[in-house]
């Protein structure tokens, strides 16, 4: 995460996981890149003679009163004399002789570099692992001294020494159990105390009980740092509220805070994890919030609330009287949104495809079929090239828990939908192929599938989007599918009529609030709210622009008496070049932000 204060909070109640990769690093490294015997200029060509076939007198002395050798290559040959003034170099693993000089003329090295750089030597190639790719390509077993070069270390180049601190190591053996949701119980496993003992002999390790008072010290600690972040900042606060259900029937709210600080930089904290006896209940979620407005002492700075659960009528009233009781400036309410656009989007898509499942499934039945057998798929891929198809997508299985990768599976089924039709060619027995009426309900769901999947990775991108690019999805996607409802192609109503009435119920919940944040940008103002809802709403146009225009009244006037921040008396906007408000910490709960 961006900042370490949340990406450990976030870790004490979030979605867990840790991650175990295995790196495997295999070096293929050639003699060109780390033998100094090879990349040099061609010398005369060596005869690879046996020295035991040879008739002549060896002597193995060097030659007397001449310069020390430098060259590495001595270290795998001697020089013999062969006849009068004349010298030859033998190798010390074959015994191979080559030429080296007569007289007083020398033939240089290249060629024994050669010999044992390259694999000629018959000894060293059978010693070495050898690349099956370039069985040339070997490295002599005996190491070569590489040159030592003089070098002056002074301070800037020194590497720096830190000395063993016990404490440090605690605050982090604590930081990491709370960020992979270890177990306390680790401490005092003995894998993991004699790893740390190899580590470091003199460092204590502790029992459960000290490493849990450190885990509570790193939490009080960071704790403390948010609370004078909340202390500071000059506007309010906006809640996000989940719900876990535990096997005992007992439920845990997590609510979490986004929050702009003195610095203009957003913030996303979890703040208290609420256990709540009667999860289901109308009034479970307004004691989340209450509780979290009395720990924090944030009451009177609570902009809007996000739930991103199912709630009954009642428990929404419960929650917007609190508001307008804690907040009673603050549009009475009106900005409580019952979920965010993300998991909208995914209850909608998701029913969207449960809605035509004996469709899909038979798609996911043909896919399945071909990809679970790789001769099989080679046929399809041979089919596909001899019917000159020219999709580029390639079949893929899909998990039904994830709807974008249903929806993949769709397309990339669709698409190759011509080579399916000609998949009784490749198995005769195999009658389960979708119909041309199948393929036409799965190219209009796909089709309106599409503007979902791609706000979701709009929602997903690695920059953080706020809540002015929302407006420009949102409205988007309903005004396409208020279209297609009414359409005279029966296929085409059948499939959007109900992906409508489910996305008019969050567009009725968040329409105000998106509509106030598209009108605080400087490039749209009044006049994309009004141009969209006349597309959206015809006639009934003007009196939801007339509440939107009184919104943004009512705001102005609560926050005309607020000071500025800091920040933006310094010139400082904290908005980056692409709209986006420069964020501090990652998303709350499972990475789902207030959106």
């Amino acid at each position: 995460m961006g900042d370490e204060d949340g990406c450990i909070l976030d870790s004490i109640g979030f979605d867990r996981f840790s991650s175990t990769s295995t790196i495997t690093a295999l070096m293929e490294i050639t003699p060109m890149e780390i033998n100094p015997l090879v990349n040099i200029e061609m010398q005369p060509e060596y005869f690879d003679t046996p020295l035991d076939e040879m008739d002549m007198d060896m002597d193995t002395e060097q030659p007397t009163k001449r310069r020390k050798k430098k060259s590495i290559v001595w270290e795998f040959f001697t020089i013999v004399n062969v006849g009068e003034g004349v010298r030859k170099a033998c190798c010390k693993h074959c015994k191979h002789l080559f030429s080296y000089g007569k007289g007083s003329k020398v033939s240089g090295t290249s060629h024994l570099k050669r010999h044992i750089a390259k694999g000629g030597c018959p000894v060293a190639l059978r010693d070495q692992n050898l690349d099956p790719l370039n069985p040339l390509a070997v490295t002599p077993t005996i190491k070569t001294p590489k040159r030592r070069y003089r070098t002056t270390t002074t301070a800037a180049t020194a590497a720096p020494y830190t000395a063993f601190n016990p404490a440090t190591c605690r605050q982090e053996m604590a930081r990491m159990i709370i960020l992979h949701d270890y177990p306390l119980e680790m401490v005092e496993h003995p894998g993991f105390m004699a790893f740390v003992h190899n580590l470091n002999p003199g460092f204590e390790i502790g029992n459960f009980g000290r490493i849990q008072g450190d885990c509570g010290a790193t939490y009080l600690k960071l704790k403390e740092r948010i609370w004078n972040l909340i202390e500071g900042m000059p506007g309010n606060i906006s809640l996000t509220l989940d719900l876990w259900n535990s096997s005992h029937t007992t439920g845990y709210i997590f609510v979490t805070g986004q929050f702009i600080d003195s610095d203009w930089k957003m913030h996303r904290k979890l703040l208290n994890v609420v256990m709540e006896p009667y999860p289901d209940s109308d009034s479970a979620f307004s004691h989340a919030v209450s509780a979290c407005l009395s720990d924090w002492n944030i009451e009177g700075k609570l902009f809007s609330i996000t739930i991103n659960q199912p709630v009954s009528d009642s428990g929404l009233d419960s929650l917007r009287n609190l508001i307008s009781e804690k907040n009673p400036n603050v549009l009475n309410g009106q900005l409580l949104l019952t979920d965010c656009l993300a998991r909208s989007l995914m209850f909608i898509a998701q029913g969207a495809i449960n809605a035509g499942q004996e469709t899909v499934k038979k798609v996911r039945d043909c896919v399945k079929y071909v990809k679970t057998s790789e001769s099989l798929e080679e046929k399809f891929v041979a089919l596909k090239q001899q019917l000159q198809v020219m999709s580029t997508k390639s079949l893929s299985l899909d998990d039904q828990t994830q709807w974008n990768t249903t929806y993949e599976m769709l397309v990339s089924a669709s698409e190759l939908k011509e080579v399916f039709s000609c998949l009784d060619t490749l198995e005769p027995d195999y009658n389960k192929i979708p119909t041309h009426e199948d393929w036409k309900v799965i190219d209009n769901l796909c089709t309106y599938l599409k503007l979902f999947y791609n706000t979701a990775n709009l929602l997903t991108s690695s920059s953080i989007p706020t809540t002015n690019m929302f407006f420009h999805e949102a409205w988007k996607i309903q005004l396409e599918l208020a279209r297609a409802s009414t359409s005279e192609d029966d296929v085409i109503s059948n499939i959007t009529k109900p992906i409508q009435e489910n996305f008019n119920k969050y567009w009725k919940n968040c329409c105000l609030v998106l509509a106030i944040a598209v009108v605080m940008d400087p490039r749209f103002k009044m006049k994309l709210v009004e141009f969209s809802f006349t597309k959206i709403y015809g006639e009934k146009a003007v009196s939801y622009i007339n509440t939107v225009d009184e919104g943004i009244h009512e705001l102005f006037s609560k926050y005309a008496g607020h000071p500025l921040p800091l920040a933006l008396l310094n010139g400082d906007s904290g908005i980056g070049d692409s709209g986006a408000v420069k964020q501090e910490d990652d998303a709350g709960v499972g990475g789902y932000g207030n959106k």
